[in-house]
């Protein structure tokens, strides 16, 4: 059991959510079928912490030799899609409910999300300026 005081870190391709309970539309407009809330078969809820995503094997030096004594390589790994405080729809069934400082949170596997629904970013206005460039 956890909940003493210490951080929870998301590993791999994984996102914690925390979920909504009973809604069969979301607050993004997402209509959930009654047939799919009936069988618990999708859930949506609001993602709280992301993993560093799917880890990736640094791809090997030609000239190295394989006997060779060296540092362990450091960790690539492939960004996740999914945001801290995107609203997610996603496969229960994948989830896997854990309690954490008195609170209910899902670990949902990136690849069981279906859909992502994400305030919309403010884009900077950039302006190009004819003398900024030269031919």
């Amino acid at each position: 059991m956890f909940g003493d005081g210490s951080k929870l870190i998301v590993v791999g391709d994984r996102v914690l959510v925390s979920p909504t309970q009973g809604e069969e539309r979301t607050r993004e407009g997402l209509i959930l079928p009654a047939s799919a809330v009936e069988k618990n078969e999708v859930q949506s809820g609001k993602v709280v912490e992301v993993g560093p995503g799917t880890p990736m094997t640094p791809p090997a030096e030609v000239g190295d030799e394989p006997w060779k004594v060296t540092e362990p390589p450091s960790p690539i790994f492939i960004p996740l899609e999914a945001r801290v405080g995107d609203q997610v729809l996603f496969l229960r069934k994948a989830a896997i409910e854990i309690q954490f400082a008195g609170e209910s949170y899902l670990i949902v596997p990136h690849g069981a999300i279906l859909v992502l629904a994400r305030d919309d970013e403010p884009v900077e206005n950039v302006d190009f300026r004819e003398e900024d460039f030269e031919l």
